[in-house]
């Protein structure tokens, strides 16, 4: 396996860097500001003023749409290739949708690009990359353990020439955003099928359908999430064409395991990046504080901290980079106990860093003053996120096991 960057992630990368410089860090603070004059004004799920702005120049430097890997679409980067670009966006926790490349629109529109009719791509693939509109994953329910897809409850059946969709979703990443318009739906549509896995199937219901509603935000640890939210839904006799269907009935446990391969390592690309500017915030921090005499930097313990923190980044970079070239070479598939395992381990690494990154600046670490509880919210939410570590695990020894059974 061999990870050199190519000559072309070289140049991408170093224009990330550069744009990140001159148009994301110097622009933290009106992101801020922005956020509280959205919800000053009534509207907390509003774009932000400066996001157009920074999405034009993203899109002039071409560094839009780089997930992507199919040349038709995307700038047909490798898994490999996309993650260091990837990481870099992660640094602060807004910035992916600047260039485009932020869940769950990701997810949805590679969904559409590879399982779309042309009539579904023209409708909501082609705005989806142009930036024009916003788009949400309704799978997980309050009901079951979602987890587990075979247990979704939400309904999908047919009537005529359309699907009446009846359920209750909730933590629906991006749906509360004024500019999200579409919803990828899981649900059933054979209940009673023998296959636990061709029961589902996966369905396209716009935001503004008749008997979709809103009920409320849901906060994550206690914060609220503007202008993205994650709120529960319920779909209540809602009547979609039966043009809307992805990829036929019984077809969306299919399509959710290629969908979440790809949407897991770009988190776990993102969580590295963030540990990064987490252990970065640590020694400004640490050379700058004086206790019992010496600086903190000085401080065994704090040196044993940063040490481990650049460990357990490497650890978790090259274990991504692994699962990226798994991908890359043997499809998502094949590659998803390696999928798997980065889902567990680079989230509980990064925690660990950003957690002591938080102890090192004290009180002011549990402020609004730093990043650091955005991004501990962040890594915390994705340990659940697309499944609990014990879910996870399970399908690790379970492919360990196979080879004794």
């Amino acid at each position: 396996m061999h990870f050199e960057f190519t000559p072309r992630v070289i140049a991408l990368r170093e224009e990330l860097l550069r744009f990140m410089d001159e148009y994301v860090y110097p622009n933290e603070k009106r992101h801020e500001e922005e956020l509280a004059a959205n919800a000053r004004a009534g509207r907390p799920y509003a774009e932000l003023p400066m996001m157009a702005g920074l999405k034009a120049k993203a899109r002039e430097r071409g560094l839009w749409n780089l997930f992507l890997p199919e040349s038709e679409h995307g700038p047909g980067l490798s898994n490999v290739e996309y993650a260091p670009l990837c990481e870099i966006m992660g640094r602060r926790y807004w910035c992916s949708e600047i260039f485009n490349c932020s869940a769950p629109d990701t997810g949805n529109m590679e969904v559409l690009a590879r399982y779309g009719t042309k009539a579904q791509q023209e409708r909501w693939l082609k705005p989806l990359l142009a930036g024009e509109i916003r788009s949400s994953f309704a799978m997980t329910e309050p009901e079951v353990a979602s987890s587990d897809a075979t247990n979704i409850r939400c309904s999908i059946r047919r009537e005529g020439d359309e699907y009446v969709i009846n359920g209750r979703k909730w933590y629906i990443t991006g749906a509360m955003n004024e500019r999200c318009e579409i919803f990828v739906l899981m649900g059933k549509t054979d209940p009673d099928n023998a296959d636990r896995h061709k029961q589902q199937s996966m369905i396209l219901v716009p935001k503004n359908t008749p008997g979709v509603t809103i009920v409320r935000d849901m906060a994550l640890l206690g914060v609220y999430d503007p202008p993205f939210g994650h709120p529960e839904i319920v779909f209540e006799n809602v009547r979609v064409p039966v043009e809307n269907i992805l990829l036929g009935e019984g077809r969306g446990f299919e399509i959710a395991q290629g969908r979440l391969g790809p949407g897991r390592i770009h988190h776990c690309m993102r969580a590295i990046g963030m540990a990064e500017a987490a252990l970065e915030m640590m020694c400004q921090r640490l050379v700058s504080r004086t206790a019992f005499h010496k600086p903190l930097s000085e401080q065994g313990v704090w040196r044993e901290r940063i040490a481990e923190s650049r460990m357990l980044i490497e650890q978790s970079r090259w274990m991504v980079l692994n699962a990226a070239y798994r991908m890359d070479t043997v499809g998502n598939k094949i590659a998803a106990k390696e999928i798997a395992m980065i889902k567990v381990l680079t989230p509980n690494n990064c925690v660990k860093v950003i957690d002591w990154a938080m102890q090192a600046y004290g009180a002011m670490g549990l402020s609004q003053d730093t990043l650091l509880t955005n991004f501990y919210a962040y890594e915390r939410h994705l340990r659940v996120a697309d499944g609990p570590d014990e879910v996870h695990r399970n399908a690790i020894a379970k492919q360990e096991l196979a080879a004794y059974q």
